[in-house]
């Protein structure tokens, strides 16, 4: 069996993506049973020198699906909008990142692994092809984030696990 560049990237990217809207849902329960402020557990940080959770979660979204339309276009570089200050405009944004990438054509993105792809930040650029990118970039900084997301509401009492990190698994048929 050959694994191809959408089969590596995006299966895995919708599972996790709705494994985090998954844990928006617990993080608004958590907020209501113990009587916090939504936007104190969306403002979490695990260190002052990190970006909170709502970030965390943007940022997620931006590695599955802003970085396919950064190897589309040739280059990527960060989005730096705000992120959504409540859980409605989080879910909002995961659904939409979900619905889109399930909507793609594998063999489109099959198509882009030999793409040229730039990387730009600043002064910064490094040369990619579509495929390195994403895989060796976008795909860890995806996973990092979402783990990152994931740890602030665990760290802050969210009652979630393993499980709720992984979201549902792709069974054999």
């Amino acid at each position: 069996m050959t694994l191809s560049l959408y089969d590596a990237t995006i299966p895995s990217n919708i599972q996790i993506l709705a494994a985090l809207e998954g844990l928006i849902v617990k993080a608004e329960t958590f907020c209501a049973e113990q009587g916090i402020a939504p936007s104190d557990l969306i403002g979490a940080r695990l260190a002052p020198d990190m970006l909170p959770f709502g970030y965390q979660v943007k940022a997620a979204v931006e590695h599955a699906l802003g970085s396919i339309e950064g190897v589309r276009a040739g280059s990527y570089s960060p989005n730096l909008d705000a992120w959504p200050t409540d859980f409605a405009g989080l879910r909002a944004k995961l659904q939409q990142a979900i619905a889109t990438l399930k909507a793609l054509v594998p063999a489109e993105i099959d198509a882009l692994g030999d793409r040229d792809t730039e990387f730009r930040f600043g002064e910064t650029a490094m040369p990619f092809t579509g495929a390195s990118f994403l895989l060796s970039f976008s795909q860890p900084n995806f996973y990092f984030h979402a783990s990152i997301a994931y740890a602030i509401l665990r760290a802050k009492g969210v009652q979630i696990g393993k499980r709720d990190f992984m979201g549902m698994p792709r069974f054999k048929r």
